[in-house]
């Protein structure tokens, strides 16, 4: 699959790319400490090329049956992502990438329920992200962070059902579980979203793509 060249107003979605969802958190997922040390390199070479950088973060304040002492995994967890802990924050290997850039949005879900797309996400003044988008004049979106089982496809999935470009990056993604993250890809692919590996050379435009 060769991916399609967009030219307008691209948007780069930071998805849930926090401590609580990695190695010493709450929920962690293996692999998500080198998951936000890659996009934060990637922020760091790339993020100026986006018309808008957006992360989303799980800010659970209240969100009842979402959590249990007994979770299924499925649809009740463990608590995670509680509102004004340090392990809600985003991961402290991205927070210095974005205060570089010019152009970046905090949104964030889940206040008093579950939430895993991030097009559920609002930011501070209540907007939800499509509105921030749609604001922005954006057209195409390129998405990261964790897990790619669970919010990276939810918020995928989300982006190609209201008409947006959508690409994730298969390398700047873990998910919980390898068998979960192939039913993932080949539900994103099978609705339109382009599987890409990030480019990490500043000279070289190209993504070469797979879905396998």
């Amino acid at each position: 699959m060769t991916t399609e060249q967009h030219d307008g107003p691209r948007a780069l979605i930071v998805v849930d790319v926090q401590p609580t969802f990695c190695e010493g958190g709450e929920l962690p997922v293996v692999g998500g400490n080198a998951v936000a040390t890659r996009i934060a390199e990637y922020l760091r070479e790339r993020g100026e090329r986006y018309d808008l950088v957006i992360t989303t973060q799980d800010w659970h304040v209240d969100p009842g049956s979402h959590f249990s002492d007994q979770p299924d995994f499925i649809d009740t967890w463990p608590p995670h992502g509680i509102a004004g802990t340090p392990n809600a924050e985003l991961h402290p290997a991205i927070t210095p990438a974005l205060a570089g850039l010019p152009r970046v949005r905090s949104l964030r879900k889940g206040s008093n329920g579950a939430a895993y797309s991030g097009f559920e996400a609002t930011d501070e003044t209540g907007r939800s992200l499509d509105a921030v988008l749609r604001e922005a004049g954006v057209e195409a979106v390129d998405i990261c962070g964790i897990a790619e089982s669970h919010c990276v496809k939810a918020t995928a999935l989300d982006a190609v059902r209201r008409g947006y470009q959508t690409t994730v990056y298969r390398d700047l993604t873990v998910p919980v579980s390898e068998e979960l993250g192939e039913r993932a890809r080949a539900e994103m692919a099978a609705a339109g979203v382009q599987l890409v590996w990030s480019h990490t050379s500043a000279e070289d435009d190209s993504r070469p793509a797979t879905t396998s």
